[in-house]
């Protein structure tokens, strides 16, 4: 599971049968501060998300699918799961 910034939509003109329903997203990987940490990457939206909005997202392929409630082949990766209100570190 990944802490990240929502930072835009993404619309593809042709997708698999599979991101039907499902709005896309790129997200931004955070470190603990809250600063930018890695590579942005593409994520479908489970709980309605918004632009800005740090998000947890699930990056294993087995929880993706069974979160989306499809098929045992899906090229589903990375679901947005959670908005984060808030972060505390020690």
């Amino acid at each position: 599971m990944k802490h990240c910034r929502v930072v835009a939509p993404l619309w593809a003109a042709a997708k698999h049968p599979a991101f039907d329903g499902h709005p896309l997203f790129v997200v931004q990987p955070l470190d603990e501060r809250g600063a930018d940490a890695g590579t942005s990457f593409v994520a479908i939206d489970h709980v309605q998300a918004g632009i800005g909005d740090k998000v947890l997202v699930l990056t294993e392929g087995n929880g993706a699918r069974q979160i989306v409630k499809q098929g045992e082949v899906v090229p589903i990766r990375s679901v947005i799961v959670g908005i984060v209100d808030h972060v505390e570190t020690a």
